[in-house]
């Protein structure tokens, strides 16, 4: 699971117990002017994940770490397909950010309330 803020101008995913481990991440830092949107979106679990490049993969159990889908990486850290929230990102090593949170309405409010403007 995944602890999302803002702090600082920056969009901040700490990630969490056992799944600091199956990710092989603790911590993304992204420039909120990097940040596209957000979405809760339990069926992101049927899209293809592409191809494991640093990670965990059981089906059904963990999807944690950095896939390749289509040239683009996307970072998972979700257990319960109910509870994920996909970050879009713009000029960022990551297109995506698939994080499982407490409350996946909130932190899409959260999310939408502080990026700024879009760009014309």
């Amino acid at each position: 699971m995944a602890q999302v803020s803002v702090d600082a101008g920056n969009l901040v995913v700490e990630i969490e117990g056992m799944d600091k481990l199956w990710a092989l991440k603790s911590r993304l830092e992204i420039p909120l002017a990097n940040v596209r949107g957000a979405t809760a979106d339990p069926g992101v679990v049927r899209e293809s994940r592409g191809i494991r490049t640093a990670g965990t993969y059981m089906p059904g159990v963990i999807t944690a770490g950095t896939f390749r889908v289509d040239g683009e990486r996307i970072f998972w850290d979700v257990r319960d397909p109910a509870k994920a929230v996909v970050i879009e990102l713009r000029d960022e090593r990551y297109a995506r950010l698939i994080v499982q949170v407490d409350d996946p309405r909130a932190t899409v409010d959260l999310i939408e309330r502080t990026i700024p403007a879009p760009r014309p």
